[in-house]
């Protein structure tokens, strides 16, 4: 059922009537709907739309592209918690999470993953919608959000958007405008955000708590880049890549029979141990480790990776991912599996070469996901515009300097004792890798006074592990006993 309104907070769609291609600045649209979940009829409105981003002087200098559901048939009402969720890239729209995951509607795709035509979503009965509303916001060049020219035209200056810090900072004093015009001060507070929204989550954590005295209940960090581990190099980087490699040849059937016949979770912990306790210090040694202890290493490295002991030693130990995705199957089958989810097949031009020529997850999923999007905010959320909306947009030069994030996160804990943190992550993720998000957990609070505030949950699947179907429903419910765990239940804000 569904019964469509339309608001207009500004008089006229300028975008529709005029030449010049543009977005409205401040503007939304209601739909009123019902979904399905855990057997529950759940009714919910789904409001889309724009809200100005604006500097210091109180000028207008973007606008954010939203979408909000708020489940209407719940006692709560505005009580009720709320998630604000953001993907990635940088430069990655919120579509991913939004119609693939949490959200009350779903891609059509088939049980594992892959695309199915004719395009297009359905129902999903597993979202999270009947325990928390859910805001997906798309920051400046993703989706339809854009930055908006002054009175004389000329565009504000990229380095207020596109950084760690300058993102951290529009997106947080943006979340506070619409906590407000949404009168949702007294909701519990989540944040969740997948790949580089890791990163960012995290520093929103603190700049919510110190700049706009919002306190949180959760942050959620799904298949996380902490930029202190990811493309650094070095032996800890490199180390901690390999129990990924495990967790993708055993799904490829490429170990020995020993560890093929065991399943997958009964062999990690072996993995992990040994690129903890084993080949951290080799890799570390460099080139004065001695020719027997790099030998074994070697051969320890192939048992736990189904790489030759040639090539490792060829590699001097240190393995590269973009190397194992072309190496690992090369000469099994010739073909070369996925980056972001490596149970995805590529076929590449030569078998020759040390890494693929495209990454064969995401051509997969832009397949699925780029039609569906536009489809369901035109057909279904009733926003209609020339706009383009970008699965991926242009940031420019995305600065990554003064990045404090995991410590900013650290810190908003220590100051807030009602927060927590959950990390889900796939075992076949090779861009954000499952161990290295266990590493940065282990390294967020030195102390270990806060470690029973963490959780981690992993997955039979790659970096959206909630494209399998069976890895959705789990994700989903981990997120509903999250929510449930960390509810204050009337117990005071103290140590």
């Amino acid at each position: 059922m569904k019964i469509r309104l339309s608001i207009l907070l500004f008089a006229c769609f300028t975008f529709c009537f005029a030449q010049d291609l543009r977005i409205p600045v401040d503007t939304s649209f209601i739909t009123n709907n019902s979904v399905t979940i855990k057997g529950q009829q759940v009714n919910y409105t789904a409001e889309t739309g724009f809200q100005p981003v604006w500097d210091a002087d109180g000028k207008m200098i973007a606008s954010l592209y939203y979408t909000y559901y708020k489940r209407t048939n719940d006692s709560e009402g505005n009580k009720r918690p709320i998630i604000y969720s953001f993907n990635g890239g940088p430069g990655s729209a919120s579509v991913w999470m939004h119609i693939a995951y949490t959200g009350p509607k779903i891609l059509k795709i088939d049980d594992e993953g892959y695309p199915i035509q004719p395009y297009g979503i359905k129902d999903n009965p597993n979202s999270i919608l009947d325990v928390a509303d859910i805001v997906f916001i798309n920051p400046v060049n993703t989706g339809y959000s854009r930055k908006v020219a002054d009175a004389n035209g000329k565009m504000p200056d990229d380095k207020l958007f596109f950084g760690i810090n300058a993102d951290i900072k529009y997106l947080a004093s943006w979340m506070n405008t619409f906590t407000t015009r949404h009168n949702r001060w007294e909701s519990p507070k989540y944040i969740i955000g997948e790949s580089y929204g890791g990163t960012r989550v995290m520093g929103l954590s603190l700049e919510l708590q110190n700049r706009q005295w919002m306190y949180l209940n959760g942050v959620i960090l799904v298949s996380p880049a902490d930029y202190k581990v990811l493309r650094v190099g070095g032996p800890m980087s490199s180390s901690l890549n390999l129990p990924y490699y495990t967790a993708a040849a055993w799904y490829h059937k490429a170990l020995a029979p020993e560890l093929q016949s065991k399943d997958l979770l009964d062999i990690l912990p072996e993995a992990e141990d040994f690129a903890i306790n084993k080949l951290l210090p080799a890799i570390a040694k460099g080139g004065f480790i001695n020719d027997s202890e790099k030998q074994e290493i070697a051969k320890r490295m192939s048992y736990y990776s189904g790489l030759s002991v040639k090539v490792i030693l060829q590699m001097n130990l240190d393995v590269p991912n973009q190397f194992f995705w072309k190496e690992l199957l090369r000469d099994k089958t010739g073909e070369t599996i996925g980056r972001l989810d490596s149970r995805y097949i590529g076929i590449d031009r030569v078998e020759t070469g040390t890494s693929p020529d495209y990454s064969a997850e995401l051509t997969s999923w832009l397949h699925s996901f780029t039609p569906a999007i536009n489809h369901y905010i035109q057909n279904d959320l009733g926003f209609k515009t020339d706009v383009k909306y970008n699965v991926f947009g242009n940031v420019g030069n995305w600065d990554r300097n003064n990045d404090n994030t995991r410590d900013n996160l650290r810190q908003a804990m220590a100051q807030n004792p009602y927060l927590k943190v959950m990390t889900q992550s796939g075992y076949y993720d090779g861009a954000t890798t499952y161990f290295a998000a266990k590493y940065s957990q282990w390294q967020m609070d030195p102390s270990g006074k806060l470690k029973n505030r963490f959780s981690f949950k992993g997955y039979r699947s790659g970096h959206m592990m909630y494209l399998r179907n069976e890895d959705l429903i789990q994700a989903n419910d981990d997120l509903r006993e999250f929510i449930k765990n960390s509810a204050s239940n009337g117990k005071a804000a103290k140590y």
